[in-house]
């Protein structure tokens, strides 16, 4: 009887100790990821009644909570809400959070560790707990310019600060309306989170950081910068031209897009075929420097990374080991090649920096209700993806473009602007992608701006081209910049 008494009584101790361990093992080391569930219904009900900080530009809310008579004491609002949709994202009872309202959620509901100081004064003083506000860096102007010259056109911008690497402005059109999923009717919260879902043209879809593209000709800059880092090529090298490429192992050629060879020449100087964007020319070049570097070059500028994570962004991809006539395709931006807006406005912002790319953001700074800074974003470099003599060389040949070339559509009177065009094949079954990159002025840039327009509602086919969709985009975006 006695050993069954112990036994019994050595087994009651050890569910006691692995009851402890896991207590103490959930709570020290799962209850930030417990407390984060969106299924989490206790720690929603708790979180939906605290007074969440607003995010800002400036001093200007764009989203907030305002106090409410009902079981959940403050609705979150969007004013302009789907201008800027991508950046905010929503916060909803029933789906959770997205954009900054996810990335941020701990400093905006009052949580995070950086705000416990403030959380201990709120108990002390008997005062409801209150978030920090989250100031972004987006420029208004320029945000309002990039949202209204996309239009109904499918499409995405991002403009940078190239010295600092903010990020100017965000636009992913079609867009929808954070409110209604904000909204304290759950049953018109589902209905909209359905309809978005069921939208074929994908609203709430970050196209600007979360969706990549074939680049097509803008990527161009990237294997120029290439030739031009290797030594071999200079800007007034000529490159072999012709109107067709014959290409190894396929008897598919390389052709220009017009059927004729480069501005008249089957040798162009590399700056007559970046202004006529030849496809035989950056295709003979692909060849001759090969995919290793193309693939070097196109990572110094930030393929193959993440950048922005306050926004989810998804990596770009140059392929991983193309044979020759893909590596000819690759190195005009077609092929495997996949980019995103905001990964083609760090190839112009990273020209325009002498070569430097900076680490993009979002966040200017958090701070504390009563306007105490909490955390300041500080400019950091990401690479050197060019020497400040490429970098030069590159920028000339951009301001040829827009000058004399394909990008004349982006021109600003007075102004100086260094871009490129670009437009991608996807299939046969739809339209090309319309893309331009750019920055300005070219002496000193303020701004480097990427568009595509992913659809163009009543443009035929053969009237795409990145000159005459996405550039007047860029242009508007860079004006709002500079104050023209």
């Amino acid at each position: 009887m006695n050993s069954a008494i112990r036994r019994l009584a050595v087994g009651a101790i050890i569910l006691m100790l692995a009851l402890m361990a896991n207590s103490t093992y959930l709570q020290a080391f799962r209850a930030g990821d417990l407390n984060g569930r969106d299924d989490n219904r206790r720690v929603r009900d708790q979180q939906f009644s605290v007074d969440r900080g607003p995010i800002l530009i400036g001093n200007t809310p764009i989203a907030r909570s305002v106090e409410v008579n009902d079981q959940y004491k403050y609705q979150r609002t969007y004013s302009s809400g789907p201008l800027y949709a991508p950046v905010t994202g929503y916060y909803s009872f029933q789906f959770g959070r997205a954009g900054i309202e996810l990335n941020q959620n701990s400093e905006l509901n009052g949580s995070d560790p950086s705000l416990a100081f403030r959380r201990v004064v709120d108990v002390l003083t008997n005062r409801r707990q209150q978030g920090a506000s989250v100031t972004l860096t987006l420029n208004a102007a320029a945000q309002q310019a990039a949202y209204n010259a996309l239009g109904n056109k499918k499409g995405a911008v991002v403009a940078i600060e190239p010295k600092t690497g903010k990020i100017l402005a965000l636009v992913s059109r079609p867009s929808y309306d954070p409110n209604a999923l904000a909204s304290h009717d759950l049953s018109k919260a589902a209905a909209t989170w359905n309809a978005l879902n069921a939208n074929d043209d994908k609203p709430a879809l970050n196209r600007a950081a979360r969706e990549t593209y074939p680049p097509g000709s803008t990527f161009k800059l990237v294997t120029a910068a290439a030739a031009l880092s290797s030594g071999k090529y200079k800007p007034d090298t000529p490159v072999n031209s012709p109107a067709e490429l014959p290409l190894p192992q396929t008897t598919t050629p390389l052709v220009n897009e017009n059927g004729r060879n480069c501005g008249g020449s089957n040798n162009a100087t590399l700056t007559v075929a970046l202004r006529n964007s030849c496809n035989t020319a950056f295709g003979s070049i692909g060849l001759d420097l090969g995919p290793d570097a193309l693939r070097e070059q196109a990572e110094k500028f930030g393929f193959g990374e993440r950048p922005l994570p306050e926004l989810g962004a998804v990596a770009s991809q140059f392929p991983g080991d193309p044979n020759q006539p893909q590596t000819a395709q690759s190195a005009i931006g077609q092929f495997d090649v996949r980019a995103t807006p905001l990964q083609m406005a760090m190839v112009a912002a990273g020209i325009a920096n002498k070569g430097t790319v900076m680490k993009p953001y979002v966040v200017q700074n958090v701070r504390t209700g009563d306007l105490k800074t909490v955390s300041e974003t500080k400019p950091e470099s990401l690479h050197q993806a060019i020497t400040p003599e490429v970098a030069a060389q590159l920028t000339a040949m951009m301001v040829d473009v827009v000058k004399n070339g394909t990008g004349a559509p982006g021109a600003i009177s007075g102004v100086d602007v260094a871009g490129k065009t670009g437009t991608a094949q996807s299939s046969k079954e739809r339209a090309p992608y319309a893309w331009f990159t750019s920055f300005a002025p070219a002496n000193d840039p303020q701004v480097a701006v990427a568009v595509i327009v992913e659809d163009a509602a009543g443009v035929a086919r053969d009237d795409i081209s990145g000159g005459r969709l996405a550039a007047p985009v860029a242009k508007k975006v860079m004006e709002a910049v500079l104050g023209r």
